[in-house]
């Protein structure tokens, strides 16, 4: 007999509600939850696909352990056994940063990938710490932190209620939004337009998101942050900066009128591809909207100038007075944030607290490259010693990041390498230890991560939909079990606590250990609700049948809405949120300011001085237009990353690995549709299929991220029948923005020739 269950998505950042359909065990169905008071019924392809991506195949059921050089099935105990005897000899005779620590994307989708990692890299004390942030988002965080004092305070744009909204190197079409969470984005811009709005994206691809738009502008790509320092120009030019209330919380105006004088819109225009007209025309548009957002996300961040152009993107939204406000871009409140702090100065925003070994690129939100990675494995130096193990957790670097064929070679070099991860993958196959998450219906799910960026305020949870197979473990459970095994420290604030770190200890001694550690500042600070109180009777009132549920009761009593222990009956527990199974609205986001602000000087920073220190680098950028081809990635609606290629209802159709180039671009080489073309780039050559198409403006390129799936030693039955490509080994790892440590993945040279052709030395 059929039942059903209620589940959050996690297949992309959207969270939408689901309802599945469940057979025994199995998930037949999966339908949008119309009562999810977030979501409200929306589903994608990939949300209705759940049960396929649950179900596949391929996952992995048991621990792979490495005997005699081949990964071979073994019990929990003898893989986590192997993960203690692989890790602290390495850490003991070179050091805690001789293991390095690899976070990927879907660890921000499950419960246990925001509770664990912090705990387990703070039990390494190392500072070889690489995500896909990197390849990703970390321009954001710069900016922001520069900004505002904390990298994660980015404001989203207010999309049900702003008159003008300017897309920038977005395309939530296909995307579902990204550090802007949106169920049903797309509803939402058609309902913008419906109410006589104002939709304008600047792509240089005719994406789904540009056909809805009232204007497109296929800009060059790489030219971002000269285009919005243009129009940051032309509304100081005109007289039309208007700060309204935010005056009081920003400072550094002038100085950045005098920095963006030399961005005139006649300057930017042959760069960018825009005439100066247009570019002023679009200053003009956002300046007179009675509301307005610009945002800006991958396009414009994983470019040579991404920290400038995130920047820039907040620039245009405060020096219009829409920062904070309602209909522009506001700071969302997650049901878990830490207790909000009186509004003051804060500690501020640090970069390059310490650098990478080889190259010395300067640590970002305590993190390195993840286009260091290979080279701080394969490279000796007088500076320390190389990562000679490694503990990847949800992580694909040698599809993520650039030159795959390198960091292959540099994970089969490793003393020791432990990964997370449901697949055998083309960076898991390197590891001495795999150790498996069930799958996502087995699993709780909250958005941690993802609720604040939400455009709305709400607060959901839900259950694990199926029992825990037997043989399995909670992905919880696997990562408190390898901080035990991966770490010798503790904090003997309790009985449990004291064992932490003892191999084969209890693991609710982690969860204990952070609770205590937890209550036990919250009773220090004034501004907590539980200020002066015992923790230990605190921690007695906490419910959940697990540790991580206890964990997130605990941040709900003590967050913006919570209860504050009994000190606010009406607030936010962890009962009270199970008893609302489609979520609790929490209302539309509110003006906060200056509450958010942890800069030294209490305000929005405008011209921080790493910003000001990489403007001249931005000045030189407007005497080169590089000439020839230049490579762009692109998302699919069907697709995330690496993730989701095993899933035959998620592949094929439109969801290919070709080359879409332009119909004068393809004339001008000879390349023919459906062709064969070689394409090289600094990392080395691939071969794909070529898709003629004016999808793509002239001069530019775009093959897909997360493709290449035909390496040896990998367990992906139907992503091996149609591998694709790997785009990222066309790059060399060498092309980075200087601020964030971002790969540049976006506007790079490329050389294209059909496969008959040879294709000259990049120049």
């Amino acid at each position: 007999m059929s039942r059903t269950a209620l589940r959050i998505c996690p297949l992309c950042e959207a969270t939408c509600g689901l309802t599945l359909t469940i057979e025994g065990t199995k998930v037949t169905g999966a339908r949008g939850d119309r009562d999810d008071v977030f979501s409200k019924g929306f589903i994608c392809p990939k949300g209705a696909s759940f049960g396929a991506v649950d179900g596949d195949p391929d996952r992995l059921r048991t621990p792979l352990v490495r005997r005699d050089g081949e990964l071979r099935e073994a019990t929990w105990e003898e893989a986590f056994d192997a993960v203690a005897a692989g890790l602290r000899p390495v850490v003991e005779r070179y050091g805690p940063n001789s293991v390095g620590v690899v976070l990927g994307n879907p660890n921000v989708h499950t419960v246990a990938g925001a509770l664990y990692p912090p705990v387990l890299m703070a039990g390494l004390r190392t500072r070889s710490v690489f995500t896909a942030s990197t390849v990703d988002q970390m321009p954001k965080h710069v900016s922001s932190g520069l900004l505002y004092g904390d990298a994660l305070a980015i404001p989203v744009p207010d999309l049900d209620h702003t008159d003008h909204l300017l897309l920038i190197g977005a395309n939530p079409l296909e995307s579902n939004g990204s550090l802007c969470t949106a169920p049903d984005f797309p509803g939402k811009l058609k309902a913008l337009k419906a109410r006589g709005g104002t939709l304008t994206v600047i792509d240089p691809r005719r994406t789904r998101t540009a056909k809805l738009a009232d204007r497109h502008i296929a800009i060059r790509p790489g030219t971002d942050a000269l285009l919005l320092a243009a129009m940051a120009y032309v509304l100081f030019e005109e007289d039309l900066v208007a700060l309204g209330e935010l005056a009081p919380h920003v400072q550094g105006v002038e100085e950045l009128r005098a920095e963006v004088g030399d961005f005139t819109p006649e300057a930017v225009a042959d760069a960018c591809d825009v005439d100066a007209g247009t570019i002023r025309t679009l200053a003009r548009e956002l300046a007179a909207a009675p509301t307005a957002a610009v945002y800006g996300r991958i396009g414009s961040c994983t470019v040579p100038h991404g920290t400038l152009a995130s920047w820039l993107v907040d620039v245009l939204n405060i020096l219009t007075g829409n920062l904070d406000r309602p209909g522009g871009a506001l700071f969302p409140q997650a049901a878990t944030d830490k207790t909000p702090r009186p509004a003051g100065p804060g500690h501020g925003f640090a970069l390059g607290r310490w650098k990478s070994r080889v190259s010395g690129h300067p640590e970002a939100k305590g993190e390195l490259p993840l286009s260091a990675l290979a080279e701080e494995i394969d490279t000796a130096t007088a500076e320390g010693e190389p990562i000679r193990a490694l503990v990847a957790v949800a992580s694909n670097p040698v599809l993520s990041a650039p030159d795959g064929d390198r960091l292959d070679k540099a994970l089969g070099s490793l003393d020791f390498m432990v990964s997370v991860d449901p697949y055998l993958n083309e960076t898991s196959r390197h590891a001495h230890v795999v150790l498996p998450p069930p799958p996502p219906s087995q699993s709780p799910h909250h958005d941690f991560a993802f609720n604040t960026l939400a455009v709305r305020n709400q607060v959901r949870y839900t259950r694990a939909a199926v029992p825990l197979e037997p043989g399995r473990m909670a992905e919880s459970e696997i990562l408190a079990r390898l901080i035990l095994a991966a770490t010798d420290w503790g904090l003997p604030c309790s009985s449990e606590a004291e064992s932490l770190g003892k191999h084969g200890a209890d693991p609710s001694a982690v969860d204990a250990m952070i609770v205590d550690q937890t209550l036990g500042k919250a009773v220090k600070e004034p501004h907590s609700p539980v200020h002066g109180r015992d923790p230990r009777e605190l921690a007695a009132q906490l419910t959940g049948v697990s540790g991580p549920e206890r964990r997130l009761d605990m941040m709900l009593r003590l967050g913006p809405y919570g209860d504050g222990f009994g000190v606010r009956p009406d607030g936010l527990t962890l009962e009270k949120l199970l008893a609302h199974p489609h979520g609790i609205d929490l209302g539309p986001l509110k003006s906060r300011l200056p509450q958010p602000l942890k800069t030294v000087s209490g305000k929005v920073e405008l011209l921080p001085e790493p910003i000001a220190g990489d403007l001249p680098r931005l000045r030189e950028a407007l005497r080169h237009r590089p000439d020839g081809l230049v490579l762009i990635g692109r998302r699919h609606l069907r697709s995330n990353n690496s993730w989701m290629h095993n899933v035959p209802a998620l592949t094929g159709g439109s969801n290919r690995c070709t080359l879409h180039i332009h119909p004068a671009d393809a004339e001008r080489l000879g390349v023919r549709d459906g062709a064969a073309v070689r394409l090289k780039g600094a990392g080395g050559e691939v071969t794909a299929p070529a898709e003629v198409t004016d999808a793509v403006r002239p001069g530019v390129v775009s093959l897909p991220h997360g493709w290449g799936h035909d390496r040896p030693g990998t367990r992906l039955g139907h992503a091996a029948t149609d591998p694709g490509v790997n785009v990222n080994q066309l790059l060399d790892g060498s092309l980075l923005d200087p601020l964030s440590g971002n790969a540049v993945l976006n506007g790079v040279p490329i050389e294209v020739a059909p496969v008959s052709e040879k294709i000259t030395a990049l120049t």
